[in-house]
């Protein structure tokens, strides 16, 4: 297996602050990493945020952070973010998918905390890379779109990518330092989400609330849905084949529900590499910042006796049938988890809203992959044309149906 990107960067050997680029800041992934920089300020300093909608908090955020950019969706809400931040204090606010473009770019930035949930964050994060920054990659929908674009991408412009997800962070922990020639399989864990308990009665009937409530992270809605259905482990499945030049069926996936294990490598040798942690995107977020070296989290210790006991036990394909498309859909070539993904964030938001159920996720994202016909991705374009006509014929399949 070969990691996606070289790990050699002149930030990495620099002495004195990294500078820092959150795009989605106002997210649970960028809150979390402004908690770590709070806590290392003479090792990290914020250049740029980005917030998108929430312009209450990034006010706070800038007013805390003094950032010299801002990113927001549209002028309207930079109006909005302008009569909200204090006098004496005037950042450049960028608009926009540009703007976050720019941000993402800035010469001025050593790191890229590429937060935003979904597709949206795939043109940033490969604008990012193109530049050969040092880009923290939260944003795994970003390989799951374009992963083999992404491997050109580093290997021409030198660009360094360090996975922030938990299981892929565990996965660069246990591998790095060690030959990746030798690694013969990823096991990523899973908590199994509010459900995995549950009947299959029980599942079908779910409601938004229920299915928000995950057990043991705190995270944004849209990830939460896609724990309570398993298909963050699918995205995680393809993001692996890609970060690490992995094959399918190399790898695996584990319901572990106490998430203290966060994933492991093994070796040729029958040993297998776990790395260990609270449930806390801190620790990770921590490791990419400061990477190669640790920085101060100050969060409480694991303790394994007072835990007491670690459970694993193999997915049910039946009751969570979104990590089984999700492998159909790598396997089926490289525009399927295009299609894959577009129809996943159609359908999760419809089921936020009332108009789809619990079950209809799975049906929706399996009806547009049996709608769907192998086509090229040779470029960006390809990409962003497949992502829109699907979405578009989600939607369509919604309204014509009841799922």
């Amino acid at each position: 297996m070969k990691y996606i990107s070289g790990l050699s960067s002149p930030v990495f050997d620099r002495p004195g602050q990294r500078t820092l680029a959150i795009l989605g800041s106002t997210g649970s992934i960028g809150t979390s990493a402004l908690k770590v920089v709070a806590k290392n300020t003479g090792d990290l300093k914020v250049v740029a945020l980005a917030g998108a909608r929430n312009v209450a908090l990034l006010a706070r955020q800038a007013e805390t952070f003094r950032p010299a950019y801002l990113g927001v969706l549209n002028e309207a809400k930079a109006e909005e973010l302008r009569a909200l931040l204090p006098g004496g204090y005037a950042p450049r606010i960028l608009v926009g998918q540009e703007g976050y473009t720019a941000m993402a770019t800035l010469p001025e930035a050593d790191l890229i905390l590429a937060a935003q949930v979904g597709a949206a964050g795939l043109v940033p994060a490969l604008a990012a890379a193109r530049a050969g920054k040092v880009l923290c990659l939260a944003n795994k929908e970003a390989l799951v779109l374009a992963g083999d674009l992404f491997r050109r991408t580093c290997r021409v412009s030198g660009a360094v990518i360090l996975p922030v997800d938990s299981e892929h962070n565990a996965l660069f922990q246990a591998y790095a330092g060690h030959d990746g020639r030798q690694a013969c399989r990823l096991i990523l864990t899973a908590s199994g989400g509010p459900f995995r308990a549950k009947s299959l009665q029980e599942i079908q009937a779910a409601t938004p609330a229920q299915a928000l409530k995950h057990p043991n992270w705190s995270m944004g809605a849209k990830i939460s849905i896609d724990s309570a259905t398993m298909m963050n482990k699918g995205l995680e499945i393809i993001e692996a084949v890609h970060l690490y030049g992995a094959s399918l069926d190399e790898v695996d996936v584990v319901v572990h529900p106490q998430s203290i294990v966060h994933s492991l490598v093994e070796y040729e040798d029958g040993s297998q590499l776990a790395h260990l942690g609270m449930p806390d995107m801190e620790i990770p977020i921590g490791y990419c910042l400061g990477y190669p070296h640790r920085l101060h989290i100050g969060l409480e210790r694991l303790d394994l006796a007072k835990i007491g006991t670690l459970t694993f036990e193999a997915p049910d394909l039946l009751r969570f049938p979104c990590l089984g498309l999700a492998r159909e859909a790598l396997a089926a070539g490289p525009s399927h988890p295009v299609v894959l993904n577009a129809a996943n964030e159609i359908a999760v938001q419809a089921f936020l809203d009332g108009r789809i159920s619990f079950p209809g996720i799975a049906r929706l994202i399996e009806h547009m992959l049996c709608k769907h016909s192998l086509t090229s991705m040779h470029d960006l374009e390809d990409i962003l044309d497949l992502d829109a006509q699907t979405r578009t014929r989600s939607e369509e399949a919604i309204g014509k149906s009841e799922w």
